[in-house]
């Protein structure tokens, strides 16, 4: 039943990539600038909840390059595209105070082996929003992803790859606690059953991931429930060089 589900939520995906994607012309992507009303977003994909009303501010401080405006069809029709999610970011129109920047193409928690690109964007943009908040919900990989900085200091920050804890830092919140989130590490014993019978199952699951995007800021997938201060429009832009993923340099 869960392999269906998936293949469902995949091809779900993949159809409305399709509608969404802004259209090709002459080699050029052309972006619907038709303000609309916020669209649910966040199944295979990772996210920014900034608390700001101030689009300008944020893309300040994320210094995108080749910013064009796009409404929310459009800019997660592009972060969702195959070929365009690659380099491409969208920040939205504000909703009930948070705005959202979303895309593949933004830097990751990662292991031991490559350079960490997460952490500095979210101690910069933490210097000037009061709460940022980062999110992954990634099966294919298995990144699943929370972490909060309020007032300048990272409060929580977990994520997982492959089943393996890549980050961990600060104490698990009360939401993480009433939410029953935990993780099992099973080195050379998956798939295997528990002492006491039954199938073990590891945490967290991208479901959860959202629970806790719904208790820190909003859940991404509801949003086309909010009320937002009317149709808008968001800035579709490339994600800076910066972000690239680097692998850690080791002197012989």
């Amino acid at each position: 039943m869960n392999l269906i589900v998936i293949a469902l939520v995949v091809a779900t995906i993949a159809v409305a990539g399709l509608l969404l994607a802004p259209r090709m012309g002459r080699g050029r992507v052309r972006f619907d600038e038709a303000p609309d009303r916020p669209l649910a977003f966040g199944s295979d994909m990772a996210w920014l909840a900034i608390r700001s009303e101030d689009t300008e501010a944020v893309l300040d401080m994320l210094a995108l390059g080749d910013e064009t405006a796009a409404n929310w069809s459009s800019g997660l029709g592009t972060v969702y595209d195959r070929e365009l999610g690659q380099t491409r970011i969208f920040v939205s129109p504000p909703v009930e105070g948070w705005t959202f920047v979303a895309g593949l193409a933004l830097p990751h928690p990662v292991g031991p082996s490559f350079v960490d690109k997460c952490t500095p964007l979210l101690q910069r943009l933490a210097a000037r929003f009061p709460d940022v908040h980062y999110f992954a919900a990634l099966p294919v990989v298995e990144l699943y992803a929370w972490v909060r900085f309020s007032e300048r200091r990272l409060v929580r920050a977990f994520a997982t790859i492959d089943g393996e804890v890549v980050w961990s830092q600060g104490k698990p919140t009360r939401d993480e606690v009433q939410l029953g989130l935990r993780h099992y590490e099973l080195r050379g014993v998956k798939d295997r059953s528990g002492d006491a019978g039954g199938e073990i199952v590891l945490s967290p699951t991208e479901e959860q991931v959202f629970r806790m995007a719904g208790r820190w800021s909003l859940d991404p997938m509801t949003l086309a429930g909010r009320k937002a201060a009317g149709p808008g429009l968001g800035v579709v832009g490339h994600a800076p060089m910066v972000w690239q993923s680097e692998r850690v340099r080791r002197i012989a």
